[in-house]
């Protein structure tokens, strides 16, 4: 007989760890099935985000920044570096550390939460009994039942047609996370928040990056104000954009790759890299899933169809982060993980999609909650507008790093705040205090009474708001 449990998770990324580990302290016995392995053949918790995506990224983004800094800025501060070097592996190897204190703080959840983990794949095998047989196929395969399943299993690179990955020249996140030297020349094929961040990586540690966007505005889903402001920035850096490309055949040889393209004039262009990063966007990762044993319906991108509040097209079934509709954000899938875990226990589970932060790590930082002025004016909702750059912030010009702004729109009539758009140091933390504030519909004039530490970063985001109503008191 198969072990039987009332939750049965398949995925262990950070929407499914959550939504095991929110099951288990309302009192479910709980599974979760995840076939990640470290470089032992060890379990890997945390999918993508942990192991090729949002904690690797950080961890070599904060090393090649350090390398930046030593490079072109300590001397500003009166800081004299003499003889400065480059450990590649070694900065890996920390990027690796990190990685794997990520996956042992998972396993430790686990057992603190009396969470039953298995390592391996899992797929539907049958119905029966008002439970779902689950295939688990690893090390050693058994079948375990459960009541509520809750999908989990996250998202893959998508590739450019006929231009597979080969992790070694045509790199995925996953393959630009592990180059061991710094590529003369590297080369990107849309300018994804992944490929962004990893063109920003390299560059810094010395690497020639050209992106290539086939979209004639740069950072489409961005206020385009702080999109322009953010291009003005990388192009400052020397990281080169072309914008309105069209892609033609990208051939692999062992000196590179070579990669033809149309540009914006509908000239033909060749670019020949070392490396090439494709950051395309990503697919819905249900390839093993075996739906067809249940009857579990999928759309046309592959990903599981589910409703509002997760619930998937079979009783019991829940389905969570990148494998359903909405924003591929490792922070969208843990809210509807904890909230799916609330929702099978009878309590009403919150996810609001448009308080949910968007965050590109780049330098500067890009962070933006709610609506852009172009969805406003597509909308034809009246709104007021107001910005402070950085450059008139004590704190920023303290930390040398004055680039950017803080954006703020509000209702022309009920002041309330309907998106806050960031580009400047720390706009990743900066965004936390207006998405508090959006949650509970503040108006921008909320923000502008608030009383902010001086010198802070923050201030910035007072005054946008002091803007909105043009009462800035330091611009």
């Amino acid at each position: 007989m198969s072990k039987q449990f009332d939750v049965v998770v398949i995925g262990g990324g950070p929407g499914g760890y959550i939504a095991a580990i929110r099951a288990a302290q309302l009192g479910f016995n709980v599974a979760c099935i995840d076939e990640w392995k470290n470089a032992n053949g060890g379990p890997a918790l945390g999918g993508t985000c942990t192991n090729v995506g949002c904690i690797p990224s950080k961890a070599l983004l904060q090393s090649s920044e350090h390398f930046d800094h030593a490079s072109h800025h300590f001397a500003e501060h009166g800081i004299e570096v003499k003889g400065l070097g480059l450990d590649v592996a070694k900065m890996l190897g920390r990027k690796d550390t990190v990685v794997k204190q990520n996956n042992d703080g998972i396993v430790y959840l686990f057992k603190k939460n009396k969470v039953t983990f298995f390592h391996g794949r899992g797929s539907f095998a049958a119905t029966r009994d008002g439970l779902y047989d689950i295939q688990v196929t690893g090390a050693a395969e058994e079948t375990i039942s459960g009541k509520h399943i809750i999908v989990a299993t996250g998202s893959s690179a998508r590739a450019l047609p006929g231009t597979p990955f080969d992790e070694e020249n045509i790199l995925s996140n996953d393959g630009a996370l592990r180059i061991g030297a710094v590529p003369k020349k590297l080369g990107l094929i849309g300018s994804g928040v992944i490929g962004l961040e990893m063109g920003s990586v390299w560059r810094r540690l010395g690497a020639e990056v050209t992106v290539l966007e086939g979209l004639p505005t740069f950072l489409g889903a961005v206020d385009q104000q702080i999109a322009k402001e953010a291009k003005k920035a990388f192009d400052k850096q020397g990281l080169k954009i072309a914008l309105g490309v069209k892609v033609g055949e990208v051939k692999n040889g062992k000196k590179g790759v070579s990669v033809a393209y149309t540009d914006a004039k509908g000239e033909a262009q060749t670019l020949e890299v070392d490396k090439l990063i494709i950051s395309i966007g990503r697919v819905a990762n249900t390839q093993g899933l075996n739906p067809e044993a249940v009857g579990l319906k999928l759309d046309e991108r592959g990903a599981v169809v589910v409703d509002d509040e997760c619930k998937a097209s079979l009783p019991n079934v829940w389905a969570i982060g990148d494998v359903v509709r909405g924003p591929m954000l490792a922070h969208k899938a843990e809210e509807e993980g904890v909230a799916v875990a609330e929702r099978i226990a009878g309590q009403h589970g919150h996810v609001n999609f448009n308080t949910i932060p968007w965050v590109i790590y780049t330098n500067p930082e890009i962070a933006w909650v709610g609506q852009t002025e172009e969805q406003l004016k597509a909308a034809g909702r009246a709104y007021k507008a107001g910005t402070f750059p950085f450059m008139a912030n004590g704190r920023a010009r303290a930390l040398g790093d004055t680039t950017g702004m803080v954006k703020m729109l509000a209702d022309a009539t009920t002041d309330e705040i309907l998106g806050v758009h960031i580009v400047g140091p720390m706009a990743s933390e900066l965004i936390a205090e207006c998405v508090v504030a959006m949650e509970f519909r503040a108006s921008s004039e909320d923000i502008a009474r608030i009383c902010h530490a001086h010198p802070s970063l923050s201030e910035a985001t007072k005054e946008a708001a002091l803007a909105v109503d043009k009462r800035t008191l330091n611009f």
